[in-house]
Parts: C-alpha cells; sequence; structure tokens
C-alpha cells in the first residue's frame, strides 16, 4: 500500500515536470510563432500581469492576441528554468531589432498542468551608482 505522502510526492513531482514542459512549449511555440499550440499551454481563464507598466490581461484569447500583435521582430531565448510544484520562473535572453533584454517570468500552473497566471518583469539596465568600484566587478 502506498502510504499518501509518497503519492502526495509522486502528484508534487509529476506537476513540477508537467509545469515545466508546458513553460518550455510556451516558449517555443511564442518563439515560432505557432499562436494555436501556444494558446494550449494556457488555461482558459489565464492571467497575465506587467508589473512595470500596470498593466494585466484576462483569458487566453486576450493573451494570445496580446502575443499575436506584439510590434517588432522579437526572438526569444531560455537561459534558465527553475520549477517547482505549481511553480515554473524562467529567464529570458529577449531581442527586439537591435535591443537586447532580460526578462524573468513567473509562472502558476492550474491543475490540469496548464498556465493558469504569468507574470513577467522585464528590468531596465542601468549604470549603478558610485561608490562601490571597490565592492563589484563590472561584466
Amino acid at each position: 500500500m502506498t502510504s499518501m505522502a509518497s503519492r502526495t510526492s509522486r502528484t508534487s513531482r509529476t506537476s513540477m515536470t508537467e509545469l515545466r514542459g508546458t513553460v518550455e512549449t510556451f516558449w517555443a511555440t511564442a518563439q515560432a510563432r505557432d499562436w494555436d499550440a501556444f494558446a494550449e499551454t494556457l488555461a482558459e481563464d489565464v492571467v497575465y500581469e506587467l508589473p512595470q507598466t500596470r498593466e494585466r490581461i484576462h483569458g487566453r484569447e486576450r493573451y494570445v492576441q496580446f502575443n499575436r500583435e506584439y510590434p517588432g521582430d522579437w526572438q526569444a531565448r531560455v537561459v534558465r528554468i527553475v520549477a517547482e510544484p505549481g511553480q515554473v520562473v524562467s529567464w529570458m535572453h529577449v531581442t527586439v531589432g537591435l535591443e537586447e533584454m532580460h526578462a524573468i517570468s513567473f509562472f502558476t500552473g492550474d491543475e490540469q498542468g496548464r498556465i493558469a497566471a504569468v507574470t513577467d518583469f522585464w528590468p531596465e539596465p542601468y549604470e549603478p551608482p558610485t561608490g562601490r568600484e571597490h565592492l563589484v566587478e563590472r561584466y
């Protein structure tokens, strides 16, 4: 007989693996502009948030349309994905034309292994304040 803790652990690992795979598919289909396959990674009631611009999108159809209509010739490459049960974080390297940037995306999954929520952070590069040169190494 399998213990409850063992079953829960197995379910958590499966959920983590499933959601990680879903996020990998999310990025691959976005990069390929395969919007039908991209939509399949999302829960019907997905919520997308951009804290820097204070924007929120509710629903799969609107979120797919947002990505479909995003301006410019952008490319996205996964740098790193970290997964735990029900949550995944991705670090992305994105180019839009000649501009390069990094983004951090937080994903939450639903019971079907689809993406229920995405929060994107698009940090802007800036020059550090003076006075700490003796402590840091610039790269």
